[in-house]
């Protein structure tokens, strides 16, 4: 395993840590049933035209997520037929 494999793998891990902390946060505030996958899914949704941004940005738009937000993207998804689990 080289280093750019290694650091791939290590950011990766760091970014899923984050999506659980952020999830954990949207359920103390009521939305039960959020997971980690779900708060990529809302977060990286806004990348789709451009793709993934420095680390910074990510971070940072992982970590203000607001409840209203997701609430938003979830409904536009519905809307749009995507299904849940």
């Amino acid at each position: 395993m080289g280093m750019e494999e290694l650091d791939e793998h290590y950011l990766e891990e760091a970014v899923e840590m984050l999506c659980r902390s952020k999830a954990e946060e949207l359920r103390m505030v009521g939305y039960e049933h959020v997971t980690s996958k779900d708060v990529w899914d809302c977060v990286s949704s806004k990348y789709e035209k451009e793709g993934i941004p420095h680390l910074h940005k990510l971070v940072n738009d992982i970590l203000s997520l607001k409840a209203t937000s997701f609430m938003n993207y979830l409904t536009m998804s519905a809307l749009r037929g995507s299904t849940f689990e």
